[in-house]
């Protein structure tokens, strides 16, 4: 693959301009893709990746300290997302791979193996990315982008900034995010802390790839908003603000990007989705490269396959059904004291122990009462009491302490998927931050 010399990389970046430009036109879905490989099949639409390389090549010490991207970089990518424009110009899918899924490499000057996606640039470069990724999803990538750390906080700022909202305090020491509960808005500095935190709630990479997500929909809700993609000269200038801050393949240009963004005028949050491969093993050991994620490759396939065939991913995973948690059931030790939630509660597998019902139910919604340190199974309890309010106290032991008030307590049923708890697809519209914007730099 042939990149064009000047334009540099980070996933977030590129991801969120390039569904911010890219929709609706067919350019390039009928020509060859920038290294299409035997196991990439045709199919409908055009399908782009959008890779974030972990590089802090030419950055100064003052840059890296106020970026707050210390450590040492491994020319691999950080970020890795496939994006999908429909035929008919009237959806987007976006999918995340995450930079841990091991995946065979395509064909390259090594003797053939297997590793975690992330490392094939640094085996291979765009190329051997762009190949692996057909290879491991069998769809052809017809364009490709790439960028940095330092493009990705000047690209933002230049466009306007994101918003993002969260229902709970964002703080992460390694990332310097620092963010009290509600919606923000937030330049390049505070994206690019946003997108890379890893160790706030929900923690891990799922949680983290549904941030990339929301702010990528956070950047396009500013773009649309504005109107940019109803005023053709905003149009061509938004494009080549995205071409100053990104590399691309040699058959990806202002006029490419022109092509695509002309109908994301009439594009809302509803039509965009949002998900995550499917995985079905988080701590998968290998020798070499450690702890890995193995891709649910039934429920991987049939994702890819909807992709190919032009489908929805929506309707090819529909809602519905048992809640999935990313917490065992069994693993969450409960006491109740209404029977017909202890019932409820034990029919999903929880671990309950019913205790004495109160002659007084008090006024307002069920109270959990937990210990801090058992935080992690919170939200599979939560999710199976909608409207249930957490008490934490320090303290009090490992068990959940479910006190049932005066309402009417609704039991939803669960079900143990963690691929799905932040995975699965959703459209925009459940993802877009409320109104009011508060401004956080």
């Amino acid at each position: 693959m042939r990149l064009h010399p000047l334009r540099r990389r980070h996933a977030l970046a590129a991801t969120l301009l390039t569904v911010s430009l890219v929709h609706g036109g067919a350019a390039g879905a009928d020509g060859p893709g920038p290294a299409s490989g035997p196991a990439a099949l045709p199919g409908k639409g055009t399908n782009l990746l959008v890779a974030g390389l972990d590089v802090r090549g030419g950055l100064t010490r003052q840059e890296i300290d106020r970026l707050h991207v210390g450590g040492e970089e491994c020319g691999c990518t950080d970020v890795l997302m496939l994006v999908h424009v429909a035929a008919d110009g009237h959806r987007l899918s976006v999918v995340s791979l995450p930079r841990d899924s091991y995946v065979p490499f395509a064909p390259h000057d090594h003797p053939a193996h297997s590793g975690k996606i992330n490392g094939a640039h640094a085996h291979g470069g765009a190329d051997l990315t762009v190949r692996t990724v057909e290879q491991a999803t069998g769809l052809r990538i017809d364009h490709y982008l790439e960028t940095d750390f330092r493009r990705f906080t000047e690209a933002v700022d230049e466009l306007g900034g994101a918003e993002v909202c969260s229902d709970v305090p964002l703080k992460d020491e390694n990332s310097g995010l620092d963010l009290p509960a509600g919606t923000h808005a937030l330049d390049g500095r505070g994206a690019l802390r946003y997108v890379r935190a890893r160790h706030v709630f929900p923690p891990g990479d799922l949680g983290r790839v549904r941030r990339q997500q929301r702010l990528l929909l956070g950047m396009v809700a500013r773009l649309t908003d504005a109107r940019i993609f109803r005023d053709p000269a905003a149009t061509v200038r938004t494009a080549r603000a995205l071409l100053a801050h990104v590399r691309t393949d040699d058959h990806t240009d202002v006029g490419t990007l022109l092509s695509l963004a002309w109908s994301l005028r009439d594009i809302g949050p509803r039509d965009a989705e949002f998900a995550t491969v499917p995985i079905a093993d988080f701590d998968y050991r290998v020798p070499e490269w450690g702890s890995a994620l193995r891709w649910d490759e039934p429920r991987a396939q049939r994702m890819f396959g909807a992709l190919r065939a032009d489908r929805p991913l929506t309707a090819e995973f529909p809602s519905g059904g048992p809640a999935p948690v990313g917490m065992a059931p069994a693993e969450t030790r409960v006491t109740v004291d209404d029977p017909r939630v202890a019932d409820g509660l034990r029919a999903s597998g929880f671990a309950v122990t019913a205790t004495s019902v109160p002659r007084v139910r008090p006024d307002g919604p069920t109270v959990v009462t937990y210990d801090p340190e058992q935080i992690r199974y919170a939200p599979s309890l939560t999710t199976a009491l909608p409207g249930a309010r957490l008490r934490a106290v320090a303290g009090s032991g490992p068990v959940f302490h479910v006190a049932v008030g005066s309402a009417d307590q609704e039991v939803r049923p669960v079900t143990y998927d963690r691929s799905m708890v932040e995975g699965a697809p959703v459209t925009g519209d459940t993802l877009r931050c409320p109104r009011p914007v508060a401004e956080t730099g």
